[in-house]
């Protein structure tokens, strides 16, 4: 008998490369869905960990929030272990290449596509500029949506590498994200959860540091 839609967390660690650096990064795995079924947002570092707090459940999709090698160098093994597809939007396909150069997606994620798992839906939401192809998942059920790097607890993802343009970011975050309900839970790719309403008053701010 399946008890109601949830939200779990897995942290796993490895390491973030990009324009020939590298950093180790704690990132955060989230698992949306009941008893039976989930959806795995952004699998990063550690298939067996992700597989292990899935358990007996049916993953639906594995799904990235943008293509950056710390939030997909697992999803082809997950993929392996549990028979789920990868979707990607496709306007990241070059970052993913860099890490999976033989291993395509299996499906696009698409601006206003929507997702179901359990008793909820989740839309996607196109929000570029820490990645061409970042999206967030805005999952008005649970009073959450699920933004990658491109929203943090304190400001915007970074944009000062390859790939990233802070402007675009900001119309991201002002546009797509800031207009949700301020009661809205923001869980972030790394670090702490925060909500709409904490960071929406902060906008000027950001843009006036310029990142």
């Amino acid at each position: 008998m399946s008890t109601g839609t949830r939200v779990e967390r897995v942290v796993t660690s490895g390491v973030f490369e990009l324009d020939g650096g590298s950093w180790e990064v704690d990132n955060n795995v989230w698992l949306v869905g009941d008893d039976s079924e989930v959806l795995v947002v952004d699998a990063a570092h550690d298939a067996a960990a992700i597989a292990e707090a899935v358990g007996d459940r049916a993953v639906r999709a594995i799904v990235a929030t943008h293509g950056h090698n710390d939030h997909v160098n697992a999803a082809p093994e997950l993929a392996a272990r549990t028979g789920a597809p990868i979707l990607l939007h496709p306007a990241d396909l070059p970052l993913w290449k860099l890490t999976h150069p033989e291993r395509d997606p299996d499906g696009e994620l698409a601006d206003g596509q929507r997702l179901s798992v359990g008793s909820v839906e989740l839309t996607v939401l196109h929000t570029p500029g820490h990645a061409p192809g970042a999206i967030c998942l805005h999952a008005p059920a649970l009073e959450t949506v699920f933004t990658g790097d491109t929203l943090f607890q304190g400001g915007p993802g970074a944009t000062g590498r390859s790939f990233s343009d802070f402007p675009t970011i900001v119309d991201s975050i002002r546009d797509r994200l800031l207009t949700l309900p301020l009661g809205t839970v923001v869980r972030t790719g790394h670090g702490d959860t925060t909500t709409i309403g904490q960071e929406a008053p902060h906008l000027p701010e950001w843009i006036a540091r310029g990142h």
